[in-house]
């Protein structure tokens, strides 16, 4: 099996984590998503086939994945289509982020260099990186594909294809919100080798993201209550006054 390129994040970025975020529940790797700007975690909610998160035009966030199995992964992160490494229309055969047994890596941002990232950043869809680049159809959505290592000397085929994770689409209406390219940070990495045990993703996550007002519309969120501007001195129906 050929090998692919792959990046191994910098041991000082695994300490960055320090809410714990939306996560999708996990075989391989969990996956957690938490706004940088507020430093609070972003919860899934379900909806239409998907698991969505609530974004803040303006807000930075992370992916962080952690690793819950006992080999190396190849971590292989789509923000709106587009791989978050390389900067192409995403596929699971590309570049990502391997982990080792037990640790994860937290993703700031889309991979510029080996020491820089430019920090994900919700936004309008006309100003995501995807939509300014020319791919504007998967605006909204984060995945990650994972791979498990192929262990020395192992002589049986590759198993069949595993049943991916992720939540079937369902049509919804278009995207209120994008991830831009945001500011450059500095955020170390190196490059190494790695092995794929099967061409098949060993599982696959996704997340969709939209505004709070937009998964309300939807009926994601439930609507809020309606609140009065003046107090009503008769608001239930009639009775007798219970006991305190």
């Amino acid at each position: 099996m050929d090998r692919f390129p792959a990046l191994l994040l910098a041991p000082l970025l695994a300490g960055m984590m320090l809410a714990m975020p939306a996560r999708t529940a996990s075989r391989v790797a969990q996956v957690d998503v938490y706004d940088r700007t507020t430093g609070e975690s972003l919860p899934t909610h379900r909806g239409r086939g998907a698991r969505w998160i609530v974004g803040e035009r303006g807000h930075e966030y992370s992916v962080r994945i952690r690793n819950c199995s006992n080999v190396r992964v190849l971590a292989v992160v789509s923000v709106d289509g587009v791989n978050a490494v390389t900067g192409q229309s995403a596929a699971p055969s590309q570049s990502g982020y391997v982990i080792e047994p037990g640790g994860y890596v937290t993703v700031e941002g889309w991979r510029k260099s080996l020491a820089r990232t430019a920090a994900f950043v919700f936004t309008d869809p006309s100003r995501s990186y995807a939509a300014r680049t020319n791919r504007p159809d998967d605006v909204g959505v984060i995945g990650v594909a994972l791979f498990r290592e192929r262990e020395p000397r192992v002589t049986e085929a590759d198993s069949a294809a595993r049943q991916k994770s992720a939540a079937s689409a369902a049509a919804t209406p278009a995207p209120s919100l994008g991830t831009g390219h945001g500011r450059g940070e500095y955020s170390p990495a190196q490059w190494t080798a790695f092995e794929r045990a099967s061409t098949t993703p060993d599982e696959i996550h996704a997340l969709r993201y939209e505004s709070r007002e937009a998964l309300i519309a939807m009926g994601v969120l439930p609507r809020p209550r309606a609140t009065r501007d003046t107090p009503d001195p008769f608001p239930a129906a009639p009775g007798f006054v219970p006991d305190p």
